[in-house]
């Protein structure tokens, strides 16, 4: 059986198609290239999507995992060779159930093959079922080589070792058996024995308790009789205690009332008194007014200090001014000086420039006409033949000519040299300058001077702001003191009187307050005795109180109804445990009949803890059967794959794999083997395992990236492998990485490989 071509709509893969050949089958493909989708789809052809796999924490469901990126259904086909004819598997999408919908037909004639379905593909094409197919067949899928037990494998294991007629696995059989165990019982506390156990001692606890319960009634009836009669002594003392305490009330009752009438009349005294005077206002504002009276009198000297420092400034400012002044920049602001400086300077260079230039002219013009002059003059006298007509020649007058016109510029020129020469020095001669830099100095310093006549001006704008704000607060606060007072003291004409007459009216309200405390509370005392039940009695009956304070009555009392409260709950409590502790005939019933059940669920436990006893013996022959042909087939794949490095493997039910080099006394476990060792260790307890299962009827074997932690020679020992395996059936290879391809293409034989 080999596959022939894909074509598949899954996860990452949009309508993509993956065609093979015969024996080894390399896909190389880069990360992300689909190679683990492929060998994920090849698994969902022949067994369909486990719809029951959930998404949970770091792990996504098959349905969810492979649904196509592009949000079209999930689906696909598969060309493969069986029983001798080409066959084309399709799945897709079934309502909500992704690869539910399945057809398998002959390729050529597109007839429905008999007895294949969805649900039997993978086990009438492959000969195993799924778990078998992903522990022996599918090798590196999810990033690891290592393998864990199935039922379904251990079915197989059986199967194998056995007659081949084993329908269930050693770890369904015993969690079967240990459900059974723990339903009857797990520990000490759960479980049917000890709730039956429990049982039984609550029968007998509540047959004996029964018993007592009686009695328990019996006395407490007693003492509820008794304790009724204290308290009823006690409370017909209370009463008493209450009336003796009304006594009491009545006569401060009276106490307070007459205290009462003379704090009115005292009050009523003081407010004649204070009628002669204008209303006096309330203590919170005379204490304001004197407050605002210190204020007045603190605040005086500030404004004069205020008044002194703003001479002082003013005369800092005068002075200042004196010091600015300058007869070169006249009412200038600093900013205007420097400006005026600039241009100065500016004009005063320009004028040297021309100066210079007109200089050089000058000069230029001058020696020309010289040159000209004397040359005109050699002309005539040492070649008088160039000149026949002598000095009245043409030529000689037009050299003389041009002789004085150079002389009469150079004279010009020279005259405005001179010109500008004394331009430039008046410019420095208006500020008493030697050089311009000087003006530039004058200007700066003069700027300088304007900042500090500004700084003195507004540090007296400062302090006379604050003087101000002083004088109109004093002004402000006298107004509203004296508007105050007079609203009381009309007469008041000063600050002097402002002061006795808020002292008066002081002294008066603190005579009222003394008065009206008084008052208040003695009223507050009258009104609480007349709440508390004070009566006005004209006869006071005397009443003889108890010999027992209140206290010692109330606390007798209360010590009295908690003795009875407690005995009535006893008594409650005993009467309710009768009518639910039941009959006893019916308890001894009910107790015998438990101890029947518990006996019979005891003998259960001991026969299941034999039955587990045996199949774990039964277990133990079968592994001792299987075990050393799965190890001895992985050791001497292994010891290939390593170059003989490791030659032993031992494998626990668990198939948790340890191995052993040459020479050790101990097997090592996988977790202390290299990443790449561990792979290689299970890559050859696959192989074994697809030797075992698979038996005769080669399927295709597929390998994602389990060669990746290999190193270059245990790589190539890996292919020859492989090579070798692929003489019997399809291998497919899927690859992120180049070496495998360019290793292969150096080995004799073809070598299929394909690049995604």
């Amino acid at each position: 059986m080999r596959i022939k071509s894909m074509t598949a709509t899954f996860g990452t893969l949009q309508g993509a198609t993956l065609t093979l050949g015969e024996g080894f089958q390399v896909i190389y493909a880069s990360n992300e290239g689909g190679k683990s989708t492929w060998a994920a789809f090849i698994r969902a052809m022949f067994y369909g999507i486990d719809t029951k796999d959930r998404d949970k924490k770091g792990h996504i469901g098959e349905k969810n995992r492979y649904q196509p990126w592009s949000g079209a259904p999930m689906e696909g086909s598969m060309t493969l060779e069986w029983q001798g004819k080409d066959i084309t598997i399709r799945r897709g999408q079934k309502g909500t159930v992704p690869f539910g919908a399945f057809s398998a037909v002959y390729t050529d004639t597109q007839e429905k093959v008999p007895g294949l379905t969805g649900d039997n593909c993978g086990e009438l094409i492959l000969g195993i079922g799924r778990e078998v197919y992903e522990r022996a067949a599918l090798i590196g899928q999810g990033g690891t080589l290592t393998i864990t037990s199935a039922p379904e494998l251990e079915r197989r294991i059986a199967s194998i070792v056995s007659s081949g007629q084993e329908e269930v696995s050693y770890s369904q059989v015993e969690r079967q058996l240990k459900d059974w165990l723990n339903r009857r019982k797990v520990n000490k506390s759960v479980g049917l024995i000890p709730k039956l156990e429990e049982e039984l001692v609550t029968l007998q606890r509540n047959y004996i308790e029964a018993e007592r319960i009686n009695e328990t009634i019996n006395q407490t009836t007693v003492e509820q009789s008794e304790l009724l009669a204290q308290k009823n002594a006690l409370e017909q003392e209370m009463r008493l205690h209450k009336q003796y305490q009304q006594q009491k009330l009545n006569e401060k009752f009276a106490k307070a009332k007459g205290e009462l009438m003379q704090a009115q009349e005292q009050l009523d005294t003081l407010h004649r008194e204070q009628a002669r005077f204008g209303s006096i206002p309330d203590k919170a504002f005379l204490k304001t007014a004197q407050g605002e009276m210190a204020f007045l009198k603190a605040i005086k000297p500030e404004i004069r200090q205020g008044e002194e420092a703003l001479a002082q400034a003013q005369t800092a400012l005068e002075q200042a001014q004196n010091e600015a002044k300058t007869p070169y920049f006249p009412q200038f602001t600093g900013e205007e000086a420097i400006r005026q400086a600039t241009q100065q300077v500016t004009l005063w260079q320009q004028t040297k420039n021309r100066e210079k230039k007109t200089r050089v002219l000058t000069q230029l013009t001058v020696g020309l006409g010289i040159v000209a002059g004397i040359a005109a003059g050699g002309i005539l006298l040492c070649a008088p033949e160039l000149v026949p007509m002598g000095i009245q020649s043409p030529l000689w007058i037009g050299m003389a000519a041009g002789t004085a016109v150079l002389l009469i510029a150079g004279v010009v020129s020279g005259i405005r040299t001179s010109k500008l020469k004394k331009s430039a020095e008046q410019i420095l001669m208006q500020y008493n300058a030697e050089k311009p830099e000087e003006i530039t100095a004058l200007a700066k310093d003069y700027y300088e001077k304007m900042e500090a006549v500004e700084r003195a001006r507004q540090h007296m704008q400062y302090i006379y702001a604050g003087v101000e704000e002083k004088r109109n607060r004093r002004d402000a606060c006298q107004e509203k003191l004296f508007n105050f007072v007079h609203s009381f003291a009309p007469e008041v004409k000063d600050l002097f009187g402002c002061s006795a007459a808020v002292s008066r009216a002081l002294n008066l309200g603190e005579r009222e307050l003394v008065v009206r405390t008084r008052y208040e509370s003695t009223k507050e005392l009258f009104e609480a005795l007349k709440a508390q039940g004070g009566q006005d009695v004209q006869t006071l009956e005397y009443i003889a109180p108890p010999q027992r304070q209140p206290e010692e009555t109330a606390a007798k009392l209360g010590m009295v109804q908690s003795q009875l409260e407690q005995v009535e709950r006893e008594l409650h409590t005993a009467i309710g445990k009768q009518s639910s502790a039941g009959d006893p005939t019916e308890l001894a019933a009910r107790q015998e009949q438990v101890e029947r059940e518990l006996n019979r669920r005891k003998q259960e436990y001991h026969a299941i803890t034999k039955a587990m006893e045996a199949l774990k013996e039964a277990n133990a022959q079968l592994q001792a059967q299987f075990s050393p042909a799965l190890n001895q087939r992985a050791g001497k794949i292994l010891a290939f794959l390593t170059n003989g490095a490791y030659r032993d493997i031992s494998l626990d039910r668990e198939m948790e794999a340890m191995a052993a080099k040459a020479g050790d006394v101990l097997p090592h476990r996988a977790l202390q083997l290299s990443k790449g060792t561990i792979d290689q260790l299970y890559l050859a307890v696959r192989l074994a395992l697809y030797d075992l299962c698979v038996g005769g009827n080669p399927i295709p074997l597929v390998l994602d990236d389990a060669l990746t932690a290999f190193d270059d020679e245990r790589m190539g020992r890996a292919l020859d492998l492989l090579l070798e395996r692929a003489k019997q059936g399809q291998i497919l290879l899927f690859t992120c990485q180049k070496r495998e391809c360019d290793y292969l293409e150096k080995q004799a034989g073809a070598v299929h490989c394909t690049w995604l």
